[in-house]
């Protein structure tokens, strides 16, 4: 599916902060940002990574912070109270 179908779709931007520790120091922390769209609030394509990353990714995780917003929104009407016409 095209990035354009997803979106019409209700598809979201979405951001994760994700905070993990380092493996060889578990108690320092590290920074990770990840962006991709996908559904809100249940953020499918987000649990699928996390799973991966819990799997895959030696990293054990500390903190995922989620940010979502909608691209394509309904146009919004605003009715003008005047008129000016230039030439």
């Amino acid at each position: 599916m095209s990035d354009l179908a997803r979106q019409l779709a209700d598809y979201r931007l979405t951001t994760a902060e994700i905070i993990y520790c380092l493996p060889d120091h578990p108690t320092l922390l590290q920074s990770y940002i990840w962006q991709e769209l996908d559904l809100a609030p249940e953020f499918p394509v987000l649990k699928k990574f996390l799973a991966f990353w819990e799997r895959h990714i030696e990293g054990r995780l500390h903190t995922v912070r989620v940010a979502s917003c909608q691209i394509i929104k309904p146009a919004a009407f605003r009715a003008n109270a005047h008129l000016l016409t230039l030439h």
